[in-house]
């Protein structure tokens, strides 16, 4: 896998840390379950959800990372499908709610720039 490659898979596997670190561990704060357009009324009911939600986009990080730090054709291609996973999680976001564009943008062009590196390069 190329080196620009694996830079977008890195990116994707960061950002999955970090909204893990969002939905498991700071969700209850305002300015975090607001931006998952959660309303003060709905955060205790949403919260089982958005923990459990954090840990799957811990679970994908841990592919795509840990893809790429045991290295070889093997973990590579355990962090192109973690990048496949991710991509797909953000075209269902997409798909779902119009308003979360730019989230969604955010969570699928890192993954689907890293595939198509690692498939063309």
């Amino acid at each position: 896998m190329s080196v620009i490659a694996q830079v977008f898979v890195v990116l994707a596997g960061v950002f999955h840390v970090v909204v893990f670190a969002l939905e498991s561990v700071l969700f209850r704060r305002p300015s975090t379950y607001r931006r998952f357009l959660v309303k003060d009324t709905e955060v205790e009911a949403a919260r089982p959800w958005a923990f459990n939600q954090g840990f799957y986009n811990l679970f994908l990080a841990i592919g795509a990372l840990g893809g790429l730090i045991w290295g070889g054709d093997k973990g590579h291609a355990i962090a192109l499908f973690a990048c496949a996973c991710m991509a797909g999680a953000g075209i269902v976001l997409l798909a779902s709610d119009r308003r979360m564009v730019r989230a969604a943008a955010t969570q699928a062009v890192p993954p689907i720039l890293a595939l198509v590196l690692a498939a063309i390069l």
